[in-house]
């Protein structure tokens, strides 16, 4: 069966449907495939900064996730071995574009936000992009797994680290960093009682972290270098808890009592890989009517703490958008 759109999206992450949304308020209409079943919220919560509040102010429901998120006041830096007292900063402080901004934000609530306000049947879930093919002239055909074949005039590639657009530009796989990430969030019934404070510990050879979403949810997060032994651990979020508390001893008895309470379904393991900038500078971001952003673009390792944040790209050229780098 073949099909006509004239711009498609792969992948229906922050950057994909941020893509999408900015067209549709431009009145352009967008096809958004998604390979899975319905909105991917792998990885829980992002810290967002000022750069993506401005973006999600553009897009027009900045207010509404303020109201959902707790902003954070202070970082607190501590090493576990150092003995040395704690280190803590503001995060309010006023740069050339006004005071900071930043609140860690549940990803399933940032993609419902985005789902929302575009047109029903933008997105399209169960459609696995497994090659694309020039036709004659300029447009391209998508193939997906099910045998669909989408002819279309623009395809923007937003479909995460695995990217087949991005492949097809001819961009290697993105490399590992050496680091793996096992993240979570826990739910308490009250308040969890934590102030609003980004909490990061290191020592090691390992750095770890806590940050309170809102008066009941608390996000955190454990990196290390992982040795052949650490391969048991697999896609088993038990052995990840109990890896997780094994390394994280030296640590206040109320931020491992955070991780024990997590639910296994609420944990994750993951490789942290990032594009090397050369591969960017030298690399074919855009080939005729096709291009990549998001992951499937500039991957980046969480502790340069603008992954997600990167939104506000999307929305910067947006005629009338009015961002500021």
């Amino acid at each position: 069966m073949e099909e006509v759109a004239d711009i498609v999206i792969v992948g229906a992450g922050i950057a994909d449907l941020t893509t999408s949304l900015g067209l549709h308020r431009l009145g352009i209409r967008s096809l958004v495939l998604e390979s899975s079943e319905a909105l991917r919220i792998t990885g829980f919560a992002l810290t967002t900064y000022s750069n993506a509040w401005r973006a999600l102010d553009a897009l027009g429901f900045g207010h509404s996730l303020r109201q959902k998120h707790q902003l954070l006041e202070r970082i607190v830096i501590t090493s576990t071995v150092s003995g040395e007292p704690p280190s803590e900063r503001s995060l309010k402080s006023k740069g050339k574009h006004g005071e900071g901004e930043i609140r860690c934000v549940r990803r399933k609530l940032l993609l419902e936000e985005l789902e929302r306000e575009l047109p029903s049947g933008t997105i399209r879930y169960s459609s696995k992009v497994v090659s694309i093919e020039d036709e004659s002239g300029h447009l391209k055909l998508v193939h997906l797994a099910d045998g669909t074949v989408i002819k279309t005039k623009v395809l923007i590639g937003c479909d995460g680290v695995n990217s087949v657009v991005s492949k097809w530009l001819g961009f290697k796989p993105p490399s590992f960093t050496g680091r793996s990430a096992i993240r979570g969030y826990t739910e308490f019934k009250g308040s969890h009682g934590f102030e609003p404070k980004f909490m990061r510990f290191f020592g090691k050879g390992t750095l770890s972290g806590l940050i309170p979403c809102d008066d009941q949810t608390v996000y955190w997060f454990f990196t290390w270098s992982p040795s052949s032994q650490d391969k048991e651990l697999g896609d088993n979020p038990a052995k990840m808890k109990q890896f997780v508390l094994s390394k994280c001893h030296d640590l206040p008895d109320r931020i491992k009592a955070v991780i024990e309470n997590t639910l296994l379904d609420s944990i994750i393991s993951s490789p942290l890989r990032y594009r090397r900038p050369w591969e960017l500078l030298w690399g074919n971001i855009s080939k005729g009517n096709v291009c990549v952003a998001g992951d499937a673009l500039h991957p980046m390792t969480p502790d340069i703490g603008q992954g997600g944040c990167e939104l506000w790209r999307m929305a910067s050229f947006w005629p009338g958008a009015s961002l500021k780098p």
